[in-house]
């Protein structure tokens, strides 16, 4: 059996100067503390970094690679110690759920993306081990959420980046603790920067009625007509989305909705691919992650690509999503896990990935004739 090293992360000193934690193989983690007074890890292979919140939600906050910066743009220059939803918003993942998620509506008195983004997780540790793909080091944290008479439930989650790799693979896992069963929603904030010309290739339909979009304030369009004959234009062919034109009106945002098809392995894959050839890239497994929201938000002082942020149900918070029937239920003392894949391809994987894409999308396309 391969071994496998773990250290608490509770038993280390986050210092604002970055501490080598540990050297394994390819990769080290460095330990530090934002002047926010909020601690991180910062993982580092040959191909870039990452920088993860082990105790503030297991946030991703920032992934760079091959000299490329891949997370939003904010107007957080680090993660503030807090968790209001808006009040340190920047990171390039946020887990959200799971006893609601998404925008509140009048109905609702839950916060934005519900109480994970921001928790606090009372555990956190770093594992160094290797197997057949590589070295690797994995950070992983719990967080348990109990409300007396109403709900105790454990979140577990782990990123982990192996040496040769400039993508990270993420699992997160959840643990009904009652003797009755647990309502959840879950969805994985993924929030990428958008590159103008950028071209968005993924294994969903995106034909007129095959995706659905939500329908911004009204006040809002009235305020801003461009915005609103923008919206109309994408409704009526979402397609027109596919291409990142910086001249398209998209402020304050623009969220759709797909269904995609996963491959012979079970398996759905999204892009944003640059004009270098690059590509930003998703991983998910429909069959534990059926919705698909893709948010773009383009105002100037934030610039986000939500390219595709895989979830149990689509954004609309709790009661909304009850009506449609995607609020799901744990049974008792049970357990599901969810996996996902993101980081950058090169131009040679992205290459090959888009004929995966294309090949995808012409069997289902034969399927429905």
């Amino acid at each position: 059996m391969p071994t496998i090293t773990t250290i608490r992360l509770e038993t280390c000193r986050f210092e604002r100067e970055p501490a080598l934690l540990l050297e394994h193989g390819g990769l080290c983690a460095h330990v530090f503390r934002y002047r926010s007074g909020v601690c991180a890890v910062k993982l580092t292979n040959a191909e870039g970094n990452l920088v993860v919140l082990p105790y503030q939600g297991q946030q991703i906050w920032s992934m760079d690679f091959a000299g490329r910066s891949l997370a939003m743009k904010s107007t957080f220059d680090e993660p503030q110690e807090t968790r209001d939803f808006l009040s340190t918003y920047g990171a390039f993942l946020l887990h959200c759920g799971m006893r609601a998620m998404g925008n509140p509506g009048k109905a609702d008195d839950h916060p934005v993306h519900g109480e994970l983004p921001n928790a606090p997780f009372q555990d956190a540790w770093l594992r160094a081990g290797e197997d057949t793909e590589g070295a690797y080091l994995e950070i992983g944290g719990s967080y348990r959420h109990t409300l007396a008479f109403t709900c105790d439930y454990r979140v577990e989650t782990a990123v982990r980046l192996y040496e040769q790799a400039t993508t990270v693979r993420i699992t997160v896992s959840l643990t009904n603790l009652r003797s009755e069963p647990l309502e959840y929603m879950y969805l994985a904030h993924l929030n990428f920067r958008p590159v103008d010309y950028g071209r968005l290739v993924y294994s969903a339909p995106n034909g007129e009625g095959q995706v659905g979009m939500r329908q911004p304030n009204p006040e809002l369009i009235s305020r801003n007509p461009a915005y609103g004959a923008f919206i109309d234009k994408v409704a009526k062919n979402p397609a027109l989305i596919d291409v990142l034109d910086p001249t398209f009106p998209i402020n304050p945002e623009i969220v759709l909705n797909y269904r995609y098809v996963a491959d012979e392995e079970g398996w759905a894959h999204s892009m944003q691919v640059r004009p270098d050839g690059y590509a930003d890239y998703v991983k998910h497994r429909p069959d534990e992650l059926p919705q698909v929201v893709r948010w773009i938000a383009r105002t100037g002082h934030e610039q986000a690509l939500g390219l595709a942020l895989p979830a149990t149900a689509t954004a609309e918070g709790y009661s909304a999503e009850k009506r449609k029937g995607n609020v799901r239920q744990l049974a008792s003392h049970q357990s599901i896990s969810f996996h996902y894949e993101a980081g950058l391809l090169s131009p040679e994987q992205t290459a090959d990935m888009e004929r995966r894409i294309t090949s995808i999308l012409n069997a289902e396309d034969a399927e429905r004739l």
